[in-house]
């Protein structure tokens, strides 16, 4: 009735289609503006629609695995004090490269074949600004040197021997080359057989990705790892690959990714995710989406597990992974909390 009444008013002023089009959208707007939350508008029950059943938060931070409940609380003691977004992710994921006892972050990670640990990181803020460092050695903090990267060079990614250098120049102390007692066991151990295979769910995939958003709706994410262990020297996974392992966009929302980082790369994993909720779809349709093309392209898909996590600009929030096992770390005003995410196979 009350659209008919729209109509109505139009034919009688003789108003353009155009125009006709303007009008109703501002009268409906109006309309649900002037209605009371519980009430109802044209028919329309306002409390059994979709949008009062989700979940948004701001601020809020989330991160991948269970290590990432350490990483969030640093974060969050930024982000509820109103402090920079940026700083939030950066500090939280310090954390995960600081524990001696991670062995998939950091420089006490387990070592490629050669019995290196070489380190990669990436971080990234809403308005496309990005820095990434790989396959660098003897930096306790790869994520900071990222940060540099992005904040005092003309460049964007930084590897290797150059990594290692700017390092030094920007007054970074370098760590002694040394495996942690963990590490040499477990080296020493896998030496015996030499036989390089990604274990679904263990320790030599489980990157930390960290997506944040600030109370004014501001957006960063960080990424770091050692990689997978017994890779071939000089192997580089997604986890330093804008759009792969880490993307952020300030007027859509943040994604990361954890897992075997070959299949991420396939997809341009985080990126995709962007850009579908660019599209519409929510962080969970999103994240549902990406893990449905990674399992199509997928080379080795028995022997494969990816996990993804998404934020959007309203502070809803998605996770998703091809197998079980996955589970990411949520703070905000309300709670905080492990989640386990839903998955492809059951």
């Amino acid at each position: 009735m009350f659209v008919y009444h729209i109509f109505q008013i139009l034919a009688e002023n003789n108003i353009c289609m155009e125009s006709r089009r303007k009008f109703i959208q501002k009268s409906l707007i109006s309309s649900f503006a002037l209605a009371p939350i519980s009430g109802q508008v044209a028919g329309i029950d306002l409390k059994s629609t979709t949008f009062q059943n989700k979940k948004f938060f701001k601020p809020q931070v989330l991160s991948t695995w269970n290590h990432g409940m350490a990483a969030n609380t640093k974060a969050w003691s930024i982000l509820s004090a109103n402090g920079n977004v940026l700083d939030a992710v950066e500090e939280g994921v310090k954390v995960t490269e600081s524990d001696k006892n991670m062995y998939s972050v950091g420089i006490y990670g387990l070592p490629d074949r050669e019995g290196l640990v070489t380190l990669d990181a990436s971080i990234m803020k809403g308005d496309g600004s990005c820095g990434s460092v790989a396959f660098v050695r003897q930096i306790k903090h790869p994520i900071t040197l990222a940060r540099k990267v992005m904040e005092k060079t003309p460049h964007v990614f930084l590897v290797g021997e150059g990594a290692r250098q700017f390092a030094i120049q920007e007054g970074m102390p370098l760590e002694k080359e040394i495996l942690s007692p963990h590490a040499s066991n477990a080296y020493n151990k896998w030496k015996k057989t030499s036989n390089y295979k990604p274990i679904i769910n263990i320790e030599n995939h489980d990157t930390i990705g960290m997506i944040g958003i600030d109370a004014s709706g501001e957006l960063a994410g960080s990424c770091t790892t050692s990689g997978v262990a017994y890779k071939m020297h000089g192997r580089v996974g997604d986890s330093p690959i804008i759009g792969a392992g880490l993307f952020v966009d300030g007027e859509v929302g943040a994604a990361t990714a954890t897992g075997l980082g070959e299949e991420v790369i396939r997809i341009c994993g985080a990126f995709l995710i962007v850009e579908l909720m660019r599209q519409g779809r929510t962080p969970q349709e999103a994240c549902e989406e990406a893990v449905k093309r990674a399992v199509a392209k997928s080379k080795d898909l028995e022997n494969t597990q990816i996990g993804f996590l998404a934020l959007n600009r309203d502070g809803e929030f998605g996770a998703y992974s091809i197998r079980p096992g996955f589970n990411f770390a949520q703070h905000n005003q309300q709670y905080q909390k492990l989640v386990d995410a839903n998955s492809w196979f059951k």
